[in-house]
C-alpha cells in the first residue's frame, strides 16, 4: 500500500524469501523501486547492516515500519528464561535497534521522518497466557512515547499501531484453534481484522496527513475494545 501511495520500499525479512519477493514485485508493479534484505531483527549486526544496505540502495529513508514479532504464549509456570528473552529480543530489542539505526540515517541526510511500531491491543489490556507477548508490546508503547518526546524537536514523528486479531501467518494457528467465527463475535464490526486494515492506518501515519500526530497509539480493532 505504501508503494501504491508513491513510496519506494525496502523490505527486511527473516526467512520467508518468497513472501518478501512477492512484496517487492507488487511494489515494482506500481512503478516504484523496491528491494528485499535478509536479517534477524533481534541481531544488532544483521539488522543494522540491512538498514544500511537499504539506505545505500534506495537512499535515506523517509519512514520506518517495525512489524517483526513473536506471538507465543505459555502459562507462568511453563515459561522459561530462554522463552521470555526471545520474545523480548524480537518484540522490543528489534524496535530499539531499528529506530536507532533509522534515526542515524535521517539525521545524516538532514531529514524529518515518520516511524511506526506495530504493537498490539494485548499491550494495552494485558493477557493471562500471552503475558510475555503483552509485556513486550506494552514496552513498545512506552518506547514509542519516549522516542516521540526525544525526537519530536527534530521533526521526527513516532507512533504505534495496535491491531486486535488480524488474519496473518503469525495468528493463523491461534485463530484456527479458537475458531474464527467465535473470534469474530468479539468485534463490533463483526469480522476479524485484515492486513489491509492495518496497512491503511500505517500509510496514514507515514504520510503528511498525520503531520501533527506523534506519541500516540492508533488502535485498529474493529471496536473490539468496546466489547470488554
Amino acid at each position: 500500500m505504501s508503494a501504491e501511495a508513491g513510496a519506494d520500499v525496502s523490505v527486511i525479512f527473516h526467512s520467508n524469501e518468497a513472501a518478501a519477493a512477492s512484496v517487492v514485485d507488487a511494489c515494482q508493479g506500481y512503478g516504484r523501486r523496491a528491494r528485499a534484505f535478509r536479517a534477524d531483527a533481534a541481531d544488532e549486526r544483521q539488522l543494522c547492516g540491512a538498514i544500511s544496505d537499504a539506505t545505500s540502495a534506495l537512499g535515506a529513508p523517509d519512514g520506518l515500519v517495525v512489524s517483526a514479532g513473536v506471538f507465543e504464549g505459555h502459562p507462568l509456570e511453563e515459561m522459561t528464561v530462554e522463552f521470555w528473552d526471545r520474545v523480548m529480543a524480537v518484540n522490543v530489542r528489534a524496535s530499539f535497534l531499528a529506530v536507532r539505526e533509522t534515526v542515524k540515517h535521517l539525521r545524516a541526510a538532514g531529514k524529518k521522518g515518520s516511524i511506526v511500531l506495530y504493537t498490539s491491543t494485548a499491550g494495552q489490556r494485558g493477557s493471562s497466557v500471552f503475558s510475555a507477548y503483552a509485556t513486550s508490546k506494552g514496552a513498545q508503547i512506552m518506547f514509542m512515547r519516549s522516542m516521540a518526546r526525544e525526537l519530536g524537536p527534530e521533526g521526527i514523528r513516532v507512533n504505534c499501531i495496535a491491531p486486535a486479531w488480524t488474519e496473518t501467518d503469525m495468528a493463523d494457528a491461534s485463530l484456527t484453534a479458537l475458531g474464527r467465527e467465535n473470534v469474530a463475535k468479539d468485534f463490533v464490526l463483526g469480522r476479524i481484522g485484515q492486513p489491509a486494515d492495518v496497512a491503511a492506518a500505517t500509510v496514514f501515519l507515514l504520510s503528511d496527513l498525520a503531520g501533527f500526530i506523534t506519541g500516540t497509539t492508533v488502535t485498529v480493532d474493529g471496536g473490539m475494545d468496546m466489547r470488554g
